[in-house]
């Protein structure tokens, strides 16, 4: 009895799902083999969207062996994250995006990064983790969203990371105005430990989703013939449109700083007191140590030994000097 292979949520050649969009009004789907042929056959009017799962050993492989992409792909996808970027290699777009895993918490370990290769009749992505992106863009190809060119689907890529990040400074947003609320009520239990972790991991989102300016500048300056204006154009305020969202995730990055000095002033303050209070109770006591250490020296001559009032007196005098001391410095620091 023969066991079907299990597939790690690909088929034998790594594919996730692939499509070949702009056939008809709805996109179909369609297989490795039959996806690779249509790209060659480089029909007019319609593009194949072949997404593979580089964990799927074979993928790797069955790309080297049956697409026409270039070593510099295959270079890019073993560098790890990198910050994102669009730029050309003979011909084609090359896009390294940077995205979060699904069910997002904060946490570095879920930034993962996308590779995407665009033609004129082609779009080839690969990834190693299932990313929120690329799943929100395949739902809107299986919805019937019009696509007309592959470089309208990178577009909406970006606009779909773009919406992600959204997602993720408002939430980012929710938690700080939890902690800033807590911080002024005094019930902040966890201060800087919760908004430094914070912090972390949005200058890792920074640094990984912001896109290149050196490369999207030489791109839009110049182009690939294939690409219509309208694309080029398409493009340039998809990532204008990320700027202003990384924009925003700039300003939560300043308000964490900004609470962060605000703890570390509050937590200075409160030891200055506590050191202050310590060193009051440290001096009140210093006269009651001093006539203490001087009364149980064991030596002749010690004042008030015979007098049955002398523990008394001794102790009037300790309070009356404690007091004293307790006076002069409560006068002081009413007048810092």
């Amino acid at each position: 009895m023969s066991l079907p292979a299990f597939s790690y949520g690909s088929d034998v050649s790594g594919l996730v799902w692939g499509f070949l969009i702009g056939e008809g009004p709805v996109s179909t789907h369609i297989d490795a083999g039959a996806g690779i042929a249509r790209m060659r056959q480089g029909l007019p009017g319609q593009f194949v969207w072949l997404h593979f799962n580089l964990s799927n050993a074979a993928s790797e492989r069955w790309l080297r062996a049956h697409t026409d992409l270039g070593e510099n792909f295959f270079d890019m996808l073993h560098q790890g994250s990198r910050s994102t970027r669009i730029e050309m290699d003979d011909g084609a777009l090359v896009a390294v995006v940077n995205d979060v895993l699904h069910n997002f918490s904060f946490d570095s370990a879920d930034i993962s990064t996308l590779w995407v290769h665009v033609t004129p009749y082609g779009v080839i992505s690969a990834r190693r983790k299932p990313l929120e992106s690329i799943e929100r863009l395949r739902q809107a190809v299986e919805h019937g969203e019009l696509l007309p060119s592959p470089v309208q689907l990178l577009v909406h890529l970006l606009h779909d990371q773009a919406d992600v990040l959204v997602n993720i400074v408002r939430d980012a947003v929710a938690r700080v105005d939890t902690i800033e609320d807590r911080l002024l009520a005094g019930r902040l239990t966890r201060k800087r430990e919760d908004l430094g972790a914070l912090r972390r991991v949005l200058v890792r989102l920074q640094r990984l989703l912001a896109p290149e300016p050196a490369a999207l500048f030489r791109l839009l300056q110049r182009p690939p013939p294939w690409i219509s204006s309208d694309d080029s154009q398409s493009l340039r305020q998809a990532t204008e449109e990320f700027t202003v969202v990384l924009t925003d995730l700039s300003s939560l990055q300043e308000r964490i700083k900004l609470l962060q000095e605000e703890i570390a002033a509050q937590t200075s303050e409160d030891n200055n007191r506590s050191l202050f209070l310590l060193t009051i109770v440290t001096v009140m006591a210093l006269p009651i140590n001093l006539i203490a250490g001087l009364l149980g020296m064991n030596v002749g001559g010690v004042p008030l030994a015979q007098n049955p009032q002398g523990f008394v007196i001794v102790l009037a005098c300790t309070a009356a000097i404690t007091g004293a001391v307790a006076w002069l410095l409560l006068r002081l620091q009413r007048q810092r």
